[in-house]
């Protein structure tokens, strides 16, 4: 598979200065979930904001807190969301170092009323490392805005990827999780998470003008509104290529990815496929597909 970004080769566990009072260190977690590893933001000059601390690796903690020069001490920590490449080492840091965690809510918050209902109905996660125990002791609302030593974030309730993914605000720049990344789409599996809330977050942010986002893995995305729209674009795409294999006849999510995701290798097919169920949910919503026996995990969908 080619590299997306060959360019973006940043060392682990290096603090490296994106902007004035903005550094970013990555965490030392490479996989075909998180590219090179989690980017963990360290925002302010002297009170800083740490945003993701990441997984739970004691080694990136030493990382982080050897990041800081005389004078500079963490005050806040702030998490996108609750998965296992993103939230762990928040409870370890906050520990470290007094500060107070702060989020949406635990890894259950945000959920919309359909995907509350599939879970409650049986449908489980596809395995992508929700941090279960993660809970914050600042829960954040859309538009709160934190404010520290020199900088002040605005919290900006973005899921779709995720239920409780929130997206920083800082000035003109998003730190935006892993709603909008430049060296992939995002994964959205239901019932974490929902296509529908995905495209509604993404027409979000675009309805702002922004300089840069900073995504949860890769780097900096220099063209926020063009990436925005490729993505939805991407989405609108898979939509209709689902749509059309189920012209070859009824299917469920794992046969419609197989028929669609021919050059995918065969390790990232489950991811695959929960897209393609989060797809089917979504435009089962709309009324363009139906599952007659009921939306499971493994319902068989056919066109209305």
């Amino acid at each position: 598979m080619q590299d997306p970004q060959p360019d973006f080769r940043p060392r682990p566990g290096e603090a490296e200065t994106l902007a004035p009072d903005l550094r970013r260190i990555v965490a030392p977690n490479p996989s075909p979930m998180t590219f090179r590893g989690t980017n963990t933001y360290l925002l302010g000059t002297r009170g800083l904001a740490v945003i993701d601390p990441g997984p739970d690796d004691l080694g990136h903690l030493d990382a982080i807190l050897s990041a800081l020069t005389p004078g500079q001490r963490i005050t806040h920590v702030l998490v996108t969301h609750a998965h296992l490449d993103h939230s762990p080492l928040a409870r370890p840091l906050a520990q470290a170092t007094g500060a107070q965690v702060h989020a949406f809510g635990d890894a259950g918050a945000g959920r919309s009323g359909v995907m509350r209902k599939l879970a409650r109905d049986g449908l489980l996660g596809g395995g992508e490392g929700v941090d279960a125990g993660f809970a914050p002791d600042v829960c954040l609302r859309d538009k709160d805005c934190v404010t520290g030593d020199g900088w002040q974030i605005e919290a900006l309730h973005t899921p779709g990827h995720f239920g409780n993914h929130l997206s920083f605000a800082w000035g003109d720049a998003l730190f935006s999780g892993d709603l909008v990344m430049g060296w992939a789409s995002s994964l959205v599996s239901p019932p974490d998470g929902d296509l529908t809330d995905f495209m509604a977050s993404l027409d979000r942010i675009a309805a702002r003008s922004w300089s840069v986002l900073h995504p949860g893995h890769g780097a900096p995305i220099e063209t926020p509104g063009a990436r925005i729209a490729e993505l939805r674009v991407h989405r609108l795409n898979r939509e209709a290529q689902i749509l059309a294999a189920l012209e070859d006849g009824a299917a469920d999510a794992a046969t419609l990815a197989a028929r669609i995701y021919t050059d995918t290798p065969p390790a990232l097919l489950p991811a695959a496929t929960r897209n393609v169920l989060s797809h089917l949910l979504h435009m089962a919503r709309e009324g363009r597909v139906t599952a007659p026996a009921g939306l499971t995990e493994n319902a068989i969908f056919q066109v209305t």
